[in-house]
């Protein structure tokens, strides 16, 4: 017996699918462009297309499967958000925050300031001990925070200070913090930096340095900043740190300092002899802290905030877009 031949498929149902499927196409996008274009409410668009909420809802989901609907968040944040996650993943930095670069570099340290100011204000609390570093940002930070009433704060520097008097001195840095939430504040009374190895050693060895830097090592939280090698970098420029060491800091393979410690691009410390004439907290004492907040930016601190960034260091990172972005370009 002959099996009966298969049937011919009838040209006018093959329309009729196609129609349908075109149908339901028109359905979709129109639910689509109601939602997100029109800016109904899926009730409203049931009610217009005369469907149930539940199928409105299947098919805005549906379209956007199909990438009928993308979404875009068009937003100078969005880059910034996505630069936190991803410096998040690549260096364990708990709380990242990056702000927009302005269009002016010259204007980074104050961008930059102004969120770290706001991140240290939520940190402060009753009775917390907050070590502080040196430098432009950090004094340009304290025009951003929030004063309220603290009880038992305390303020410690985690260095020692410039010899003259100035705005971006440790020692000023420290007491305006502390007057700001009328807090008890500690001095490292020396120079930071010292003119030989011998006087170092002999000035670490008094009294009211050792009682400073037990002050110093059990801090809750420390802000601090990192400094760059190059002549425009605020240590040079100030001529705490000669163009001679400028030179021979780039021959040991420093990027840049720390609360006064240089180190290489693997965030150990160079040698060099500075490094044996500096008064600070060694970097490897911030592992102790509880939260360390680092406000940085420009492209000229990107490989020492990298190579700290390696060294794990960081909770709250402060920085701007294009530095985040320079940063994440290189691997960790």
């Amino acid at each position: 017996m002959e099996k009966p031949a298969p049937k011919k498929r009838d040209g006018r149902q093959a329309v009729t699918s196609s129609v349908t499927a075109d149908r339901e196409e028109g359905l979709l996008v129109r639910a689509a462009w109601l939602a997100y274009v029109g800016d109904l409410t899926q009730a409203q668009i049931a009610k217009s297309l005369g469907l149930t909420r539940l199928r409105v809802n299947r098919m805005l989901a549906h379209a956007r499967q199909r990438g009928i609907v993308q979404i875009r968040i068009n937003s100078k944040v969005a880059n910034c958000i996505e630069l936190e996650n991803r410096l998040r993943d690549a260096y364990g930095v708990s709380d990242p925050i990056v702000v927009p670069t302005p269009p002016d570099p010259a204007l980074v340290p104050q961008v930059v300031a102004a969120a770290a100011g706001e991140a240290l204000s939520l940190r402060i609390r009753d009775g917390i001990s907050v070590g502080v570093g040196w430098g432009r940002t950090l004094q340009l930070s304290l025009r951003s925070v929030t004063v309220r009433p603290v009880k038992g704060m305390s303020v410690v520097s985690l260095l020692g200070g410039l010899t003259r008097g100035s705005a971006i001195n440790i020692y000023e840095i420290a007491s305006r913090l502390a007057a700001l939430f009328d807090a008890e504040c500690f001095y490292i009374a020396a120079p930071v930096f010292t003119d030989t190895e011998a006087t170092r050693d002999l000035l670490m060895r008094q009294s009211i340095l050792e009682d400073a830097f037990t002050h110093a090592r059990d801090v809750d939280a420390a802000f601090v900043s990192v400094g760059a090698v190059h002549k425009d970098a605020t240590i040079f420029r100030i001529g705490l740190v000669g163009d001679d060491d400028l030179r021979s800091l780039r021959e040991a393979g420093a990027v840049g300092d720390i609360c006064g410690h240089w180190i290489g691009a693997d965030g150990q410390l160079v040698d060099h002899p500075l490094n044996s004439r500096v008064i600070g907290l060694a970097p490897q004492h911030l592992r102790d802290v509880d939260t360390v907040i680092l406000p940085s930016g420009g492209l000229d601190k990107v490989p020492v905030l990298r190579a700290v960034l390696r060294l794990g260091l960081v909770d709250v990172l402060i920085t701007d877009e294009k530095t985040a972005e320079a940063i994440l370009a290189e691997k960790p």
